[in-house]
């Protein structure tokens, strides 16, 4: 397991200190929480992307949310 050290200016400790409090989590939880919905989001960002190059090409569909519903439940 890797041991960083990261270094941080009045505000950026106080915002770590408001939200450990807030979340009731230990420093090193926050930030590997804040690193993992960071990489989420690039994640996100990758898929609404390639969604969007996908309906400018005319290779996007949708269905309703009726017939969505009825696939779930027949399976």
């Amino acid at each position: 397991m890797g041991v960083i050290s990261i270094r941080l200016n009045k505000n950026e400790e106080n915002v770590l200190k408001y939200l450990t409090n807030l979340f009731d989590k230990d420093r090193s939880s926050i930030i590997k929480d804040t690193l993992v919905e960071k990489y989420e989001d690039l994640q996100d960002l990758k898929a609404i992307k390639k969604f969007e190059k996908d309906e400018k090409s005319g290779n996007a569909s949708f269905i309703s949310a009726e017939d969505a519903l009825k696939d779930i439940l027949k399976n």
